[in-house]
């Protein structure tokens, strides 16, 4: 009886280690990771469910095919104070090529401050001061295939720099945008689901390198008389790039001349986390002989393994003057939990 017993408790065993193992997310295990923040406070204030809804300059992040819904020259810049003192800024812009497609540029920023330089040595700190920095540069191009498909690319250079070490990499976006006919309330096509995907940084691994990795290494430290300063280097690892594929679809319940309401839900496939899934609504007011007012909200990270983020919420203003220029104003809330909440801030131009 207790060898039968001993049999059937080592077979479960062995069937539920691997569905464990299955469990295991690969967390801590990329690089550059400041590629997951939000680009541009309309996404980021609609939980980040956004993929099949960008259409502005901020496609480049969420998006590179949201980019061909452009209509008209855009530059836009974005203030986003991180946690812990931690400042992030974006700049991007786009134009339109007639009979080619749309083009557009960004460049994102992460300034993670100066911090004292400690040893085992020295703990409290040598009296220096180090610096750590990450950025991305951005060359998208979208266009519409047919009127209700859109194909966008972007090439990214990323570079990180820790004191004298820095690791580069390259990588590309892809994504795609599909305007159906299903779920029209207004039976008008154009007002009918969109469903977007997309594939974010796609790249090279990063591996740091600089004079930080060079120390002087003692071969036999406990022998006297040898020589102590011998030439040593450290090999640090290479990391892969925070690969994110998303999937999702955006509904517009209310469509009419006054106002249009957009019910958005996204499907994340990180290769450093587990799946998750975002929610968001936006509510969009025309304001005849002056602009738009619109207000946003959604929740980040549904069915995450333990998730920091929580609700998210917004509003924005686009003013029109002389024709069709405009000028936007927008700012988004994020809940992170224990580290605190974060507001984005950004500002755009059409002309």
């Amino acid at each position: 009886m207790m060898k039968a017993l001993q049999r059937i408790l080592i077979f479960c065993f062995i069937i539920i280690m691997p569905l464990e193992a299955q469990m295991i997310n690969r967390y801590g295990t990329t690089a550059a990771n400041f590629l997951e923040i939000g680009v541009g406070s309309d996404g980021s204030a609609m939980g980040e469910a956004f993929v099949a809804v960008t259409s502005g300059i901020s496609s480049i992040y969420w998006n590179p095919a949201g980019l061909a819904n452009l209509e008209r020259s855009t530059v836009a810049f974005m203030m986003h104070p991180w946690i812990v003192d931690i400042n992030m800024l974006f700049t991007g812009g786009a134009f339109i090529v007639p009979g080619v497609g749309n083009i557009g540029f960004g460049i994102t920023q992460m300034d993670y401050g100066e911090m004292p330089v400690t040893t085992l040595e020295y703990q409290e700190g040598t009296g220096e001061n180090f610096t750590a920095s990450d950025m991305a540069a951005t060359l998208t191009f979208s266009r519409k295939i047919v009127s209700w498909f859109a194909f966008g690319s972007s090439l990214k250079y990323i570079r990180s720099n820790i004191w004298h070490s820095s690791a580069n990499s390259f990588a590309v976006d892809l994504g795609v945008l599909v305007n159906t006919k299903f779920f029209s309330f207004t039976g008008n096509d154009k007002d009918g689901m969109n469903i977007g995907m997309s594939i974010s940084n796609y790249g090279t691994r990063m591996r740091f390198d600089g004079i930080d990795i060079y120390q002087p290494v003692d071969i036999s430290e406990y022998e006297e008389g040898n020589y102590g300063d011998v030439a040593g280097q450290f090999r640090p690892s290479e990391w892969e790039l925070p690969l994110i594929f998303r999937i999702g679809i955006a509904l517009k319940p209310i469509v009419n001349n006054f106002s249009r309401v957009t019910v958005a839900v996204d499907a994340l496939h990180p290769n450093n986390n587990s799946e998750s899934i975002n929610v968001g609504c936006s509510m969009d007011n025309n304001i005849p002989g002056f602009g738009m007012f619109s207000l946003r909200g959604g929740v980040k990270a549904l069915y995450m393994d333990s998730p920091q983020y929580g609700y998210t919420g917004g509003l924005g203003l686009e003013m029109f003057y002389i024709g069709n220029r405009s000028l936007s104003i927008d700012y988004a809330y994020k809940s992170m939990g224990i580290l605190g909440d974060v507001h984005v801030y950004t500002v755009g131009f059409s002309f």
